[in-house]
């Protein structure tokens, strides 16, 4: 299975001992996605709503933790997954759909990644 959270992502260098020019940069940023079911694995539940960031600044947290560096703006462009992750995390959902507040799997899909999702080779 493989998985990944993407992301634009604005950024500021801001040295102690040099300046830097410029200081500000924009960069793509995969983030793996966690095996469904395992810890960290709601991320998408948790930091997005429709296909956008819903939560901003524990997703810039989470991504200058990440990178080492302060994010100034992020945004979510997809969550980029093979079929046997999709499959995954579809059948992980349907376990718990009271967890999401939802009827169906579709319904949570679309709630937190839009149409966002977009299946890669096999």
């Amino acid at each position: 299975m493989n998985a990944a959270y993407v992301f634009r992502v604005t950024f500021e260098l801001a040295p102690d001992r040099a300046s830097v020019s410029p200081d500000r940069f924009e960069t793509v940023v995969e983030v793996p996605a966690p095996e469904p079911g395992t810890e960290g694995w709601l991320l998408f539940r948790d930091r997005l709503w429709r296909g956008a960031v819903g939560d901003d600044s524990s997703i810039r947290a989470l991504l200058g933790d990440r990178l080492g560096v302060t994010v100034l703006e992020a945004a979510f462009r997809e969550l980029r997954t093979d079929q046997a992750y999709l499959d995954a995390l579809e059948t992980a959902i349907a376990a718990d759909l009271s967890r999401f507040e939802a009827d169906g799997v579709d319904e949570v899909l679309h709630k937190y990644l839009g149409s966002s999702v977009h299946v890669r080779g096999p």
